[in-house]
């Protein structure tokens, strides 16, 4: 039998262990933490001798004093050193979460952004919060070019609205963001984006959003998104709240369903709420061979 004193000894530890993981929730994991995270796929179809690394850079939510300017400096560092072929910025550049006391300007963060390197290039597509933060490309709706894009533009990184390129011995296309005006109404054009796909080489599509990886065809190889971080809250591979509007499906990882892949970063900012806990913030490093 458990005394009174045994009763508030575990009541005062497990209040210890509860300020201890929330401390670490909000102080450590968000700001602190800054990992690799790992994937090593073998699309069906893919060429042989091939071998792709191509890191994600996703979601960073600019603002200060959670995504401030050195910490951007240290990601793009953290990045390069992997030595991918293929660098992607997955969308959300913008603050989103209650607590930033300063906006860093769009082109203090596509300037530091612009020291990525990779061989075949560094390419982005918006997320959901570059349009809701731009107030003129929501009045003027489908066809603008929201301020982000064009910052990364004039630091050369091109943005990939509904586009398709060819990046050394794949073609990549970029998704605008499926919630571009609001959940549900976006402005993604999958029909626009394969039309320009040609020829045989593998196609690997950024979306911002997860979610149309449920429709996409299999000439898709590997899709890469952002948009979830994971639920920034994660519990022994579950999510509790997720921003994918099917759940823990698309939430966090490598997806592989009816033959076709999907990568979902985890991110590196915060939204909503300055909090992490068991999905720290990841530059997402995958490595494709046949």
């Amino acid at each position: 039998m458990i005394g009174r004193r045994g009763i508030i000894a575990t009541l005062g530890g497990l209040a210890v262990a509860g300020v201890a993981t929330s401390a670490y929730g909000l102080g450590v994991e968000p700001f602190l933490r800054l990992r690799v995270q790992e994937h090593h796929l073998r699309p069906a179809g893919w060429p042989a001798g091939l071998t792709l690394r191509v890191a994600q850079v996703s979601d960073l939510h600019a603002g200060a004093p959670f995504m401030d300017e050195a910490r951007i400096e240290q990601i793009v560092e953290r990045a390069n050193a992997l030595k991918p072929d293929l660098v992607l910025l997955t969308g959300d550049f913008g603050p989103a979460c209650r607590g930033v006391d300063r906006v860093l300007p769009h082109n203090s963060v596509a300037r530091r952004l612009a020291g990525l390197r990779a061989p075949l290039g560094v390419f982005a597509v918006n997320g959901n919060h570059d349009w809701w933060e731009d107030a003129e490309a929501m009045r003027r709706g489908t066809g603008a070019v929201p301020a982000m894009a064009r910052a990364l533009a004039r630091h050369g990184i091109r943005t990939l609205s509904n586009e398709v390129v060819q990046a050394g011995p794949v073609l990549l296309g970029g998704l605008d963001s499926q919630w571009a005006f609001r959940v549900g109404r976006g402005a993604a054009d999958v029909p626009r984006m394969l039309g320009q796909v040609t020829g045989d080489a593998p196609l690997l599509l950024m979306a911002h959003e997860p979610d149309i990886f449920a429709v996409l065809p299999a000439r898709a190889a590997v899709t890469f998104s952002g948009h979830t971080h994971g639920g920034q809250v994660r519990l022994l591979g579950w999510s509790p709240v997720t921003s994918s509007r099917l759940g823990n499906r698309y939430a966090y990882g490598h997806v592989r369903e009816e033959g076709r892949d999907l990568v979902v970063s985890g991110g590196l900012g915060v939204s909503t709420l300055p909090i992490r806990f068991g999905v720290p913030p990841e530059i997402t490093l995958t490595e494709i061979t046949a």
